[in-house]
């Protein structure tokens, strides 16, 4: 996969379509990445002691790895990111 843990994406498809964040992690086995603020789905914590209530918490779902973009800060776009060539 070309995106590493911390790198600045965009995605460019699906419900976010156009949001950007950092990713947190990368799922090799499963080509996918968890990025920061994209992706959000409820989980229902269910009721313990310490927590009598229970809640609901948002969290950040995995993305397939073919839906981000390296985003260029400069550049305000995706961009592909492509190995250095060694001379």
């Amino acid at each position: 996969m070309k995106v590493r843990k911390g790198d600045n994406v965009i995605v460019i498809s699906g419900n976010d379509r156009g949001k950007t964040g950092t990713v947190q992690e990368v799922q090799h086995g499963r080509d996918r990445v968890i990025v920061e603020g994209i992706n959000l789905r409820y989980k229902h914590m269910k009721p313990t002691q310490q927590n009598p209530q229970g809640e609901r918490v948002r969290v950040e779902c995995a993305i397939h790895a073919s839906n981000v973009l390296y985003y260029d800060e400069k550049a305000k776009k995706g961009v592909r990111k492509r190995p250095d060539k060694e001379s």
